[in-house]
């Protein structure tokens, strides 16, 4: 009997798309404003979905403080307020596109979570613009 529980959290963050490799014109032209060399920010929104057994004891398929707390440590202290081109070493290397940034999120909370459960990261970057990513 299989279920899905889900969390959502909040963050903000700014960042700049930019390949160091390609010219400046050819970085504008792609990227247009968010390649702003002074960058420009989002209110993102998560939704973290957890998806597996209910454990019959307890009747939770996973203790929601506990994800709540996962979240925080790992996704909200880590992005919010933060420059990710900057302030956040997944990015040193990796264009911050939101494709990436909810990558880089489910990786780190994969490491946190259970195995046995299934975990989908979906970002939202503005009301209308969001991607999902479950590990595939």
């Amino acid at each position: 009997m299989e279920i899905s529980v889900s969390r959502k959290a909040h963050f903000n963050a700014a960042h700049r798309l930019h390949l160091p490799h390609w010219t400046e014109e050819q970085n504008a032209a792609y990227f247009g404003l968010c390649n702003n060399p002074n960058y420009h920010g989002h209110n993102y929104d998560l939704i973290i979905t957890v998806t597996g057994n209910i454990d019959e004891e307890t009747g939770y398929l996973i203790d929601m403080k506990e994800l709540k707390d996962v979240i925080k440590e790992e996704v909200e202290d880590r992005f919010d307020h933060k420059n990710l081109n900057l302030d956040v070493p997944e990015f040193k290397h990796l264009n911050p596109t939101a494709e990436y940034i909810a990558i880089v999120i489910w990786r780190l909370l994969r490491a946190r979570i259970d195995s046995k459960l299934k975990l989908k990261v979906l970002l939202y970057e503005t009301e209308r613009n969001f991607v999902e990513y479950s590990g595939n």
